[in-house]
């Protein structure tokens, strides 16, 4: 059963795609049948399974998918080959990263910032935080250059999770 459709209101992106609001079409989670959405620009963009939603005038698109319980809100874009699911919460683009070509498949790291405020990893087959990401890594490629990439990886992840915290707090500080 479909949790929400696509209504006739969009907006062209500065991708030029054209993105449409949801609409709610029942209850779910903290969602409320009929209450608008966000934007998306196609249906594989957002799950109709689980609560993730995409709120206010939050947009996703391309092959960027969102699933499970996480939530895009305010106004975060999130595209490309994105992926946020889980417990991710993604506010503003600057939540989350993706790095693309690293390690033997070339695989795409996503580091986003979760609901408990704590760093989530997904890379390839791994979900998880990114104290785990750091063992597995550690595990898998040990001080190889392919290793080193990756921990270099989730360093910088570490650094923007601090800017991120910065400008949050500053904002609230503000209001």
């Amino acid at each position: 059963m479909k949790k929400y459709e696509l209504t006739s209101e969009y907006i062209i992106n500065e991708l030029g795609a054209k993105l449409f609001r949801i609409k709610a079409v029942r209850k779910f989670g903290s969602v409320e049948a009929g209450e608008l959405g966000g934007y998306i620009e196609k249906e594989e963009n957002l799950s109709q399974e689980g609560n993730a939603w995409v709120y206010e005038n939050a947009w996703v698109c391309g092959d960027a998918k969102v699933y499970g319980n996480a939530w895009v809100y305010g106004d975060a874009k999130v595209c490309g080959d994105a992926e946020v699911y889980g417990d991710a919460e993604v506010c503003e683009t600057m939540e989350y990263t993706v790095h693309q070509g690293y390690g033997r498949r070339c695989r795409i790291t996503t580091f986003f910032r979760m609901k408990n405020d704590e760093i989530g990893v997904k890379c390839g087959c791994f979900y998880g935080t990114l104290d785990e990401f750091r063992k597995e890594v550690e595990k898998t490629h040990g001080d190889s250059d392919m290793g080193k990439e990756y921990q270099g990886l989730a360093d910088l992840a570490e650094l923007r999770s601090l800017r991120w915290k910065k400008e949050r707090r500053a904002r609230s500080e503000d209001s």
